[in-house]
């Protein structure tokens, strides 16, 4: 779950296949907007309905699963994803890496997204069609981030995409089942913050993968800016995240207890210095996801600064406090 490899004095076992085939390591992002919908809900209405909350947490971690694998099946499908290829080299592809045949990877998808549909079906009935409205546009983006004939990754919109799935309509979505009304205008400025961060993962890994997605022809967003450029803007995202979480606190939007996610400044503060430095020739040692470099920075970076702005949601119900 650290690394999304096994460790080296583990046997591979079902269980640990198929954490890695769906790629549970970075599963931590969608739980944490997931409970930042249903916490803005409990601090907005007096009875928030936790089994619809807890339906669409399941959903939601389902979810990216199915979109982890659909965009392996895609990117091999569509020859991105080869054995030099940065996918098959940080951890074991599930086809490449012999893990899973190419037709049981896509019955897999299928299937979650048969379980997935199921939820949908119960959510919608007990909350109404924007449940659907939620769903369906998160569904369109992550299904067509790799997937012909649209690919945005491929034109530049992954980034903004995986912004407005795991801030807005991950979030906003959230607190629709869980509160049973739509997000207020407050909410919806508060999914932006973790939005941001979310970005700033996916815009390290296509930073590292410059080069390689270059020759490919595959046109990220860090492709069309050049590398300098890219960066720079990830480093002003991650510094944006504290300044719209105090810009929200300062005009009463968030609680004072939001602040907390200044504990994560030192994080900042290491991801910040390594993205002014040249990346290594080579993977330091027990550094385990090589070729990555800048992603690994930018998630250090986004699992502090999501459970800080958590816990901060929970202190704002529990001990509410103002200026």
């Amino acid at each position: 779950m650290d690394t999304a490899n096994l460790s080296p004095d583990k046997d591979m076992d079902v269980v640990s296949k198929w954490l890695i085939i769906t790629r549970a390591a970075v599963f931590t992002m969608t739980a944490t907007s997931a409970l930042i919908g249903g916490l803005f809900a409990a601090a907005v209405v007096g009875n928030p309905n936790w089994l619809n909350f807890a339906l669409a947490f399941l959903g939601l971690l389902i979810a990216h699963g199915a979109n982890n694998m659909n965009n392996d099946y895609f990117d091999l499908e569509g020859g991105v994803d080869t054995e030099d290829y940065a996918r098959a080299q940080y951890a074991p592809h599930p086809i490449l890496g012999g893990l899973v045949s190419k037709g049981k990877l896509g019955g897999a998808v299928i299937l979650a997204n048969v379980l997935n549909l199921l939820i949908l079906i119960v959510l919608t009935a007990r909350t109404g069609w924007p449940t659907a409205v939620f769903a369906l546009a998160g569904l369109f983006i992550s299904f067509f981030y790799v997937a012909p004939p649209i690919k945005l990754k491929h034109r530049g919109l992954g980034e903004p995409g995986v912004f407005l799935v795991w801030g807005p309509l991950m979030i906003g979505g959230t607190y629709f089942v869980t509160a049973g009304t739509l997000p207020t205008f407050g909410v919806w400025l508060a999914t932006i913050p973790y939005g941001i961060a979310v970005a700033t993962v996916l815009m390290g890994k296509h930073i590292d993968k410059i080069e390689a997605d270059t020759a490919k022809g595959i046109r990220t967003l860090p492709v069309i800016l050049g590398e300098v450029t890219s960066l720079r803007l990830n480093m002003a995202l991650m510094v944006g995240f504290y300044l719209v979480v105090l810009a929200l606190v300062l005009t009463g939007t968030l609680g004072v207890w939001l602040l907390l996610v200044a504990l994560a400044l030192p994080r900042l503060r290491t991801a910040y210095q390594l993205y002014r430095e040249p990346k290594p020739s080579e993977a330091p040692e027990g550094y385990a996801v090589w070729p990555l470099w800048y992603v690994s920075w930018a998630f250090y970076h986004n699992k502090l600064a999501g459970l800080l702005f958590v816990a901060g949601l929970l202190l704002n119900l529990l001990v509410p406090l103002s200026f």
